[in-house]
C-alpha cells in the first residue's frame, strides 16, 4: 500500500471529517484545518517555534496533543504567501519530529521547465540534518505550476525528479523514505502516477474532498 495523503487546505467541517474518518489508516492521512484536528488526522502547517509568545501560532507539540500523526511543512502556498524559506521549513520539520509527528516536507519548482537543481536545492536545505532525524519523514514533490491547474508533468518527468530526490535521500542515509507526487492528482491519473519508479504515493488536493474519488485513489495505491 502506498501513501495517499489528502490536503483539504482551507476547506471542510466537522460533518465532512466524520464522513472521512473511517477510511483513515497507516497509509491514508487527511491533513485538515486546525479546528478539525483529531486522532489519526494530520495538520497542514505548524509553528517553527516550540512554544511561547507567538499569538495565533500552533506548535507541533499541540498538534500531536490533539491526536494528529503527521504535518505538512513547506507547502508552496506557505512558501509563497508567507515567505517561508528552506531554513524555516527544515526547522518546522525538526519540531514535528521532536513532537513525534511525521513531517511531510514539500518541494517543487515554480515554473514548468525550471532546472532540476531548483528542486534539488530545496531537498538539500529543507530536510533536517540526517543525524538529528529520529522517526519517519516523507518528501512530497509538488510542481507549483501543476497545483490546482489540471496539468501534470509527463510520467518521464515525474520519474526524473523522483530519481533525483531519491539519490539525495540515499546520500543522506535516508534511503527508503517515501517520496510522494502531488499536483492535480485525481482518480483518473492516480494509478499511472503511483506505478512510476520511486513514487511512494500521492499528496492529493481538491480530489481529497470528494470521498468517492478519494477512495478510488486509495484503491489505486493498493
Amino acid at each position: 500500500m502506498k501513501y495517499v495523503i489528502g490536503n483539504w487546505k482551507m476547506n471542510g467541517d466537522a460533518k465532512k471529517k466524520a464522513e472521512f474518518r473511517a477510511i483513515l489508516s497507516d497509509k491514508v492521512i487527511i491533513c485538515v484545518p486546525f479546528h478539525l484536528l483529531a486522532t489519526g488526522f494530520g495538520a497542514q502547517d505548524c509553528s517553527a517555534s516550540e512554544d511561547g509568545a507567538h499569538t495565533g501560532e500552533v506548535s507541533a507539540k499541540m498538534i500531536a496533543d490533539a491526536g494528529a500523526r503527521a504535518c505538512i511543512v513547506g507547502h508552496s502556498e506557505r512558501r509563497r504567501a508567507f515567505n517561508e524559506t528552506n531554513e524555516i521549513v527544515a526547522k518546522k520539520a525538526s519540531r514535528c519530529l521532536d513532537a513525534g509527528l511525521i513531517p511531510i516536507i514539500c518541494v517543487g519548482e515554480m515554473e514548468k521547465g525550471a532546472p532540476l537543481a531548483s528542486v534539488e536545492d530545496q531537498v538539500w536545505q529543507s530536510i533536517p540534518k540526517a543525524d538529528t532525524i529520529k522517526g519517519e519523514i516523507i518528501v512530497a514533490y509538488e510542481p507549483v505550476w501543476a497545483i490546482g491547474t489540471g496539468l501534470t508533468p509527463t510520467p518521464a518527468d515525474i520519474e526524473r525528479v523522483h530519481a533525483a530526490i531519491a539519490k539525495i535521500l540515499d546520500s543522506l542515509g535516508l534511503g527508503g523514505t517515501a517520496i510522494l507526487y502531488g499536483g492535480s492528482v485525481n482518480a483518473v491519473n492516480a494509478a499511472e502516477i503511483m506505478a512510476l519508479k520511486n513514487v511512494g504515493g500521492v499528496l492529493v488536493g481538491g480530489a481529497s474532498l470528494e470521498i468517492d474519488q478519494f477512495k478510488e485513489i486509495i484503491n489505486a495505491g493498493k
